[in-house]
């Protein structure tokens, strides 16, 4: 192998230690807890090394909230293996709750203002597309007429989002959260299907 592929093997493992060493220590111990020196550290680097591959504490924090809407999306497409399109809608609800139950750290930063609104709307792009597209494949089913998708997908967003958000402040808990989630969830579609259309 050539000493250049070598070495960008090596650059890549290394920023991989680096990224699951952040992610231990924040799933772990909080957002408090990570800083480049407690990084540097864990995986016995320096901290110039880390500085390498991220130039600052936010580029490598906007990398984990990357890694965490990964994460979100394989959660999300796991529901996608429902054969009715209602049913997936309310394994869609509850899997983001209890994503946000099983890595409460990582759903803090990935929701936080740490990162700029912008950069968190990319990241969540994906997962939110997932959303969309089984809300259209909702409307066509049910002859639904959702006359802006974006305001139906925030609505449905914005409810799981909040009812994760009580899951995670201990408020009602995650399971209980995850059942919620599915009724309210439910309420909204049954609501579409019976009331009038989103204008």
């Amino acid at each position: 192998m050539p000493s250049s592929q070598r070495r960008a093997r090596e650059r890549a493992s290394t920023r991989d230690r680096i990224i699951e060493a952040a992610l231990h220590v924040l799933e772990n111990d909080g957002s408090a807890a990570l800083t480049i020196r407690r990084i540097a550290t864990d995986v016995e680097y320096s901290a110039p090394v880390v500085y390498q591959h991220f130039a600052n504490k936010e580029a490598l924090v906007l990398e984990l909230v990357a890694y965490g809407h990964g994460l979100l999306l394989a959660e999300l497409q796991e529901a996608l293996g429902e054969s009715g399109i209602d049913q997936r809608m309310l394994r869609i609800a509850a899997g983001y709750v209890r994503f946000a139950g099983a890595h409460p750290h990582l759903y803090e930063v990935m929701n936080g203002t740490a990162v700029p609104a912008d950069e968190r709307r990319r990241a969540a792009e994906p997962a939110v597309d997932v959303l969309k597209d089984q809300l259209i494949t909702w409307s066509q089913a049910h002859d639904v007429m959702l006359t802006d998708l974006d305001e139906a997908c925030e609505i449905i967003w914005g409810t799981v989002y909040g009812l994760a958000s009580l899951g995670g402040l201990g408020t009602i808990g995650n399971e209980r959260a995850q059942r919620l989630a599915e009724q309210a969830v439910h309420a909204i579609l049954l609501g579409w299907r019976t009331g009038t259309p989103l204008r």
